[in-house]
């Protein structure tokens, strides 16, 4: 006979991954005395058992981990380090059989904000139990049905236990993080799938996980004339038509290693990939140092998913305070390793949601509308990054160049938005919205297609250079010192001066681009080309006009609070120049030695 039991929560999460846990610790952090439930009908062991894409992280998750979730040291002790992204085409598609063989963009020195490779298994587990002693209530068991209710009355969540028995959970907040099972976007008609509804991406994927792998196969290390970082412990990208792979190690000890594709339905038959043995004859044909590599090693376990890519239909965070994150919100390509990142944009939206709410703040509706526009719009331009990349990843020149494109709005806009809070400023999200590029962006893939159906190589942009384009600009370079500076204070970061310099250095990529591409009469040929080159300097200088704005409003304040009160603290500072009295061994008190005189050897 089934028994039931009844329990109330503030909030109750669904699904005990990543997005899941770290939204449970943000919130126990961040909210005094908050009674949280997370449901998962996984054990431990189970857990271990990775199905999931998404074994790395860049620069917006790593700051959200270490910084907001106080992880780092749990990172530096548990997980391998990620060195950047590197990039690698073969020269001769009929010759892959060692790293010499391919065009290769290494990241050359450790990035400035450092991220992490991720066993995702070991690192949910490790993050369940921490929450636990947290206050956490971990609810082993499976989610049957929910029932979602109006305004501010609780959602009522069904959970069956692995004895049989039934329990009902009450909470005014409900997170549905439990991946593609897609609780609430099923009842809500809330999940967009396939081509047509997704910008055309239409990519599906398959992976490996092996151990004890000779990594000298892949590079012995020794590279002094062009790396002061590992290339290993960087999240490698092996290219061709239709296709890109990763390679990420999961430890440091145990040579543990990740092996996948994301291939586009376009240009690769699923079903040619979805076995073992055929995914590993691909490899040995198109990317025989990673098939050698593989063969190296003793296998894991293996997944195939015929398809990746939704996103949700009208929104992630409900006025009726529901709210979709990660894999249950959207997922697009694993290119840029950006899942987590997406997660920490919107962990860190609910959890502001959900404490002004328990507090009875008026703004709160305010913020729920502006996370919410801000993460329905990041879920469609991460999802439209991807436009058309089956077409071009195989092609060196034109693929190169758009991932240094790429590069500079991430590290220019995306890095500096998270790191400074901006995606909750009300204000900055209605400006960032009324200027998104995404246009342009389609209108761009167009011409790099055109170049490709061309055959025309327009050269090989090296993202992390800093001698592709004018004043020793690189990618990864940041305008307003808020690492330097130590600026998290939200608000505080001059998110415009990032901005301003942005829109210049893309107008400075775009002129070269036009001109490598079409030549100086490309600006004739069509005119738009110019309007755009136009349009982004007047960007830039707008930007620079809030910029000094910001600056003006913020003149004279410590924009980190903490080294403003070290500093105030600091000016009645004396030093005294004597040590403080302590007993010997003896008992006997030390005799005391003035200042400015020596004591006898």
């Amino acid at each position: 006979m089934q028994t039931e039991t009844r329990a109330d929560y503030d909030v109750v999460i669904m699904g005990g991954g990543i997005a899941g846990q770290f939204q449970a610790r943000h919130l126990l952090l961040n909210v005094p005395g908050i009674r949280i439930a997370l449901v998962d009908p996984r054990t431990e062991e189970r857990v271990l058992e990775i199905d999931k894409i998404g074994e790395s992280m860049v620069e917006v998750a790593a700051l959200f981990a270490y910084k907001d979730l106080g992880l780092h040291e749990y990172f530096i002790e548990n997980q391998p380090p990620k060195n950047g992204l590197n990039f690698h085409w073969p020269k001769d598609p009929s010759k892959t059989g060692a790293m010499d063989d391919y065009f290769s963009i290494w990241n050359n020195r450790n990035p400035p904000i450092a991220s992490f490779q991720i066993h995702r298994g070991r690192l949910e587990v490790d993050l369940q139990r921490m929450n636990v002693q947290k206050g956490m209530v971990h609810c082993v068991g499976t989610v049957v049905d929910v029932d979602l209710t109006p305004g501010d009355e609780p959602h009522v969540v069904h959970v069956e236990r692995a004895a049989g028995t039934r329990e009902v959970l009450r909470a005014k907040h409900l997170v549905d993080a439990a991946g593609r099972r897609f609780i609430i976007g099923r009842k809500t008609d809330n999940v967009l799938t396939g081509p047509e509804n997704l910008f055309g991406l239409n990519n599906g994927s398959v992976w490996v996980r092996v151990k004890n792998v000779d990594r000298t196969i892949f590079h012995d290390g020794y590279d002094p004339d062009n790396c002061a970082t590992s290339h290993y412990y960087g999240t490698n990208h092996f290219f061709g038509h239709g296709h890109w792979l990763w390679m990420i190690p999961l430890d440091t000890g145990e040579m543990s290693l990740s092996v996948g594709a994301m291939f586009h339905h376009d240009q690769v038959d699923g079903k040619d990939l979805n076995t073992r043995e055929k995914f590993y004859a691909f490899l040995k044909e198109n990317h025989n140092v990673l098939y050698r590599l593989l063969e190296s090693g003793e296998v894991i376990d293996f997944q195939y998913w015929p398809r990746v890519a939704h996103m949700p239909r009208t929104r992630m965070f409900s006025p009726d305070n529901w709210y979709v994150v990660g894999d249950a919100a959207y997922i697009g390509d694993a290119f840029y390793s950006m899942g987590t990142s997406t997660i920490a944009f919107a962990v860190s939206s609910v959890t502001e949601i959900v404490k002004r709410k328990l507090a009875g703040d008026p703004g709160a509706e305010e913020i729920r509308k502006t996370a919410d526009d801000f993460n329905m719009w990041y879920s469609r331009t991460v999802i439209h990054l991807y436009h058309d990349h089956g077409k071009m990843l195989g092609d060196a020149s034109v693929m190169s160049w758009r991932i240094y494109y790429e590069y500079i709005w991430w590290f220019g806009t995306h890095v500096p938005i998270f790191a400074g809070k901006w995606h909750l400023d009300p204000a900055f999200v209605r400006r960032l919205l009324a200027n998104c590029e995404r246009h342009f962006n389609a209108e761009l893939y167009e011409e790099l297609g055109e170049l490709i159906a061309r055959g025309k190589n327009i050269g090989f942009m090296d993202c992390y250079r800093a001698d592709q384009l004018v004043f020793d600009y690189n990618t990864p370079k940041h305008f307003d010192k808020f690492i330097e500076n130590a600026v998290w204070t939200p608000g505080m970061l001059n998110i415009y001066r990032e901005v301003s310099r942005t829109y210049f250095y893309v107008a400075a990529w775009y002129a070269k681009f036009v001109l490598a591409g079409f030549g100086a009469r490309g600006f004739v040929e069509k005119p738009r080309r110019a309007m755009h080159l136009a349009r982004f300097l007047k960007q830039a200088a707008k930007a620079t006009v809030l910029e000094k704005a910001h600056d003006l409003k913020h003149r004279g304040e410590t924009r980190n609070p903490s080294v403003g009160r070290l500093r105030q603290e600091f000016r009645g500072y004396t030093h005294v120049p004597k040590l403080q009295p302590w007993a010997r061994a003896s008992g006997e008190p030390a005799a005391a030695i003035p200042a400015g005189t020596r004591p006898a050897a």
